[in-house]
């Protein structure tokens, strides 16, 4: 299938199915068979990716290159990853496929663009793992964006606490605490909140305060296919 996308996803699976929907929403079509092409891997017993980073637990990676080379060998010619923290494995991701892998950084710095936002600062609601790997701040500060990260006991508290709700199914029980934690940000003068967290979108879903990675991805795979299935052979 020409322009097939394979998903590496399950990390979590409402993020996945999120990722998903958000796909469907955005393409253009008339039709079926007007809807980009869709391979998903979705398996959630890949080891916590934030959890490698900040405590050398076991590592996804040998999971996350199983699931990748299965999606290539049924016949994915680009490979989107909705999982913030999962891109801090990226380079290993993208050295092993023999197709493009989709950076999720450089789909939110393209988003932003989009939106108007032409320079940072912006906060960023991440993962602590994502937060200390620098996945974000390097990445943005490309596009030129500088990232405003939450305070150490905000992170903790709010942010991991409500992606914590969000992955055990509480999704209201998320809102408060997630919601505080992008007030704090923006009384610094952030100018946009990136939701740096697939899981974080299924909470706080005002696009007009957010930045939402998980529609920037989505945004990026249906571009890649316009794009692929224009081009001639």
């Amino acid at each position: 299938m020409r322009g097939m996308i394979g998903v590496l996803g399950g990390m979590g699976p409402l993020a996945t199915a999120d990722f998903m929907g958000k796909v469907i929403a955005l393409t253009p079509a008339e039709r079926d068979q007007d809807h980009v092409p869709l391979i998903v891997h979705s398996v959630p017993q890949v080891p916590d990716r934030s959890a490698s980073i900040l405590e050398g637990t076991e590592s996804p990676l040998p999971a996350m290159l199983q699931g990748l080379r299965r999606l290539l060998d049924t016949g994915a010619e680009c490979i989107a990853v909705p999982c913030n923290s999962a891109h801090y494995w990226y380079d290993d991701l993208a050295g092993e496929s023999t197709v493009p892998v989709l950076h999720i950084v450089d789909a939110v710095g393209g988003a932003l663009a989009r939106r108007g936002v032409g320079d940072g600062p912006v906060g960023l609601l991440a993962t602590a793992g994502a937060v200390f790997g620098g996945i974000y701040q390097a990445r943005l500060g490309k596009h030129g964006y500088e990232c405003v990260v939450p305070e150490d006991r905000d992170q903790e508290d709010l942010v991991t606490h409500g992606i914590g709700l969000v992955k055990a199914g509480r999704l209201e029980d998320a809102r408060a605490p997630l919601e505080a934690a992008a007030d704090k940000l923006r009384q610094q003068g952030v100018r946009m909140v990136v939701l740096g967290c697939t899981e974080i979108p299924l909470v706080l879903n005002d696009g007009n305060n957010y930045l939402d990675s998980t529609e920037a991805l989505a945004e990026r795979c249906v571009e890649w296919y316009s794009d692929r299935v224009r081009r001639p052979e």
